[in-house]
């Protein structure tokens, strides 16, 4: 009985600190490519504040959770106090706005060179500023085909369907392309952030475990938060319990963690995902999936 309640608080403690890392939606940058102004989840302006300031939360009146709607109170849409606008040109990567928090449609250029001048100061060059101290990727939304938001952290970062990836080394274009984030195959499980034949992945992966044929209920009690990843290519490659380090070991034998953690694995190997890709790349993803099994033998989702 003292192992179950036990259990049965730290499943209430993983399920109350996850639901704490929620963050406001923020604000994104914005890049000028061909004419189009376009939100951009890239930070240029913020990598360069922090390599140069590290652990300086204050830079410039650019203040971290410091930016005020008109009644005082914080906006929290926009924690680090501006929004950057920058701009392709001749095949070079520059930063030509540094702007208030929501403020695109009505900046003026004098105010935004002000503020480039006082943080760039000699870097400024014909207003604007050569982005030289970035090296990587940048996507944004592709504007002349339909398209449709892929993947949302709920926080910042959006991934579109069709994106348009800019690869930059030190301030200069090496390369441009149209890529997809999404395969879509009728013979594998909807990835889709939308979809509605179930309500989620976890209603997916739950159904697989509820109907398979597991054993040793009446010796192993394997309820628990369990953290599954879907891999590059659509498959269930492994599943853990969502306890820190070797936690485990306060409630588990190992012959008991192995066989949940297998019993679990081996109910959802036949599945195969559709591909979701991040700046046209296939990316692991996570699915965190809360088990009870039941003294009857049934198996709930919590």
């Amino acid at each position: 009985m003292l192992k179950f309640i036990t259990k049965l608080l730290v499943l209430f403690i993983v399920s109350t600190n996850c639901n704490d890392l929620y963050a406001s939606p923020q604000l994104p940058d914005y890049i000028i490519y061909k004419n189009d102004t376009l939100p951009t989840y890239h930070l240029l302006v913020e990598q360069y504040l922090q390599k140069k300031y590290p652990g300086d939360e204050k830079l410039f009146g650019l203040s971290f959770r410091n930016t005020l709607n008109k009644d005082g109170s914080v906006l929290l849409s926009c924690w680090r106090g501006y929004q950057a606008i920058y701009k392709i040109e001749n095949d070079s990567l520059f930063l030509v706005s540094i702007i208030d928090c929501g403020s695109i449609k009505n900046f003026r250029k004098g105010e935004s060179n002000a503020n480039l001048s006082l943080i760039f100061n000699d870097k400024v060059k014909n207003g604007k500023v050569f982005i030289d101290w970035f090296k990587g990727d940048i996507s944004f939304r592709l504007k002349d085909k339909p398209n449709e938001v892929i993947r949302w952290d709920g926080v910042f970062e959006v991934i579109y369907r069709f994106e348009t990836l800019i690869s930059s080394r030190n301030g200069k274009i090496t390369k441009e392309e149209i890529v997809e984030n999404y395969l879509d195959d009728p013979d594998r499980i909807n990835r889709k952030s939308n979809y509605s034949e179930l309500s989620d992945i976890s209603d997916v992966l739950f159904e697989k475990i509820k109907n398979y044929k597991w054993t040793r209920q009446n010796e192993f009690d394997c309820s628990e938060t369990y953290k599954i990843r879907i891999s590059i290519n659509g498959k269930i490659d492994r599943v853990t319990m969502l306890l820190t380090d070797n936690k485990w070991k306060d409630f588990y034998s190992r012959k008991e963690y192995k066989h949940c953690i297998n019993f679990v694995k081996k109910s959802l190997s036949d599945l195969q995902f559709d591909i979701v890709k991040r700046k046209g790349k296939p990316i692991t993803e996570y699915v965190f999936l809360k088990l009870w099994f039941d003294e009857d033998r049934t198996i709930e989702k919590w």
